[in-house]
């Protein structure tokens, strides 16, 4: 899929929630000539490798939250099941946290004391790849882990955002980040959860985000 379709495609997915963004000749949308401003970009893969799906929000002239999805099958195909996961795991927390739309059917909502600061809590679900949903149970201690160490964060006054990712397998591992950048202590509170084994491999991926009520 190019940019283009790429764009149309975001387009009327902000339609759809009551939120109208201008497109630009780059492939951005915008919000009002300023940001918050989105741009999707689709990387065929080669071979037997899946393709990449690239989300790029733009907060500010020194801030973007950047997101990758990887899509199964070619061409179109593999670029559509990327954006089912982009919409699944990430875009109604965007649409909470940087357009103020929220639907709370879509993502669990927690109010959150870190340092001398409350916080609005956007959590997604944890989307698995590679098992059937009720295969495997994401073990509920996984976010109570991610709660108790990002308490422990001394955090700017602004919008953060954390991935979550555990993968079952031959290399078993989790990785977090925050605000894009390797998080040690997030992946090491991931690490001590007993993830279930599977027979299969998998992957579970969560996101959030952090939103200052107060400066």
């Amino acid at each position: 899929m190019d940019s283009a379709a790429l764009q149309k495609y975001l387009l009327r997915l902000f339609e759809r929630h009551d939120v109208e963004l201008e497109a630009d000749e780059d492939g951005w949308l915008v919000t009002d000539d300023d940001f918050p401003a989105i741009r999707a970009e689709w990387h065929e893969g080669s071979g037997d490798e899946p393709g990449r799906l690239d989300i790029d929000v733009v907060l500010s002239e020194d801030r973007r939250i950047e997101e990758s999805f990887a899509g199964s099958g070619g061409g179109d195909a593999g670029c559509r099941d990327a954006l089912q996961v982009f919409e699944q795991n990430v875009f109604h927390l965007l649409l909470a946290a940087c357009w103020y739309v929220t639907d709370d059917r879509k993502m669990r909502i927690m109010s959150w004391d870190i340092g001398v600061r409350s916080w609005d809590v956007f959590i997604g679900p944890f989307t698995l790849r590679g098992v059937a949903k009720d295969a495997v149970t994401v073990p509920a201690d996984a976010l109570a882990a991610i709660e108790t160490t990002l308490k422990r964060e001394v955090l700017t006054p602004e919008l953060h955002w954390v991935r979550l990712v555990h993968r079952h397998g031959g290399d078993a591992r989790c990785e977090a980040l925050l605000d894009n950048e390797p998080w040690t202590a997030g992946t090491l509170a991931l690490d001590s959860v007993a993830w279930p084994l599977s027979e299969h491999d998998y992957s579970a991926r969560c996101f959030m985000l952090l939103d200052v009520r107060d400066y």
